[in-house]
């Protein structure tokens, strides 16, 4: 079996990010805020809150969260591509570092990269 990768493994591109960004700003920001710090209802995307929410998780379970909940306002409506590079934008700003492969947007890859809040000290 592989090891498992995590998110300070470079598992989205810069421009992919970049791509998730424009979805972002039009599907995305009027509820969480075009900073993702969250506005009302909606949770902040960004920072130590959110981080620790999702750490030890799958990124499979952020992935199919936000496929099957988001846009508030028309749940389920993106793509499984869009909802990879949303999500890419979305390590990207809590800074999570950038790497050669992007976030796939398949169950099984998704499954073997694992959300961590802290870098591990291997």
């Amino acid at each position: 079996m592989p090891p498992v990768r995590s998110t300070w493994d470079g598992v989205y591109t810069d421009a992919q990010a970049k791509r998730g960004e424009a979805i972002y700003a039009e599907r995305c920001a009027s509820c969480h805020a075009p900073d993702l710090s969250g506005l009302d209802q909606a949770p902040a995307l960004a920072g130590a809150e959110f981080r620790t929410e999702w750490d030890g998780l799958s990124m499979n379970d952020l992935f199919e969260r936000t496929r099957v909940s988001m846009p508030a306002d028309k749940p389920g409506s993106l793509e499984r591509l869009q909802v990879a590079e949303v999500v890419a934008f979305v390590l990207q700003k809590n800074g999570f570092p950038a790497g050669l492969t992007e976030t796939p947007a398949e169950p099984n890859q998704l499954k073997a990269l694992t959300f961590a809040a802290k870098r591990s000290q291997r």
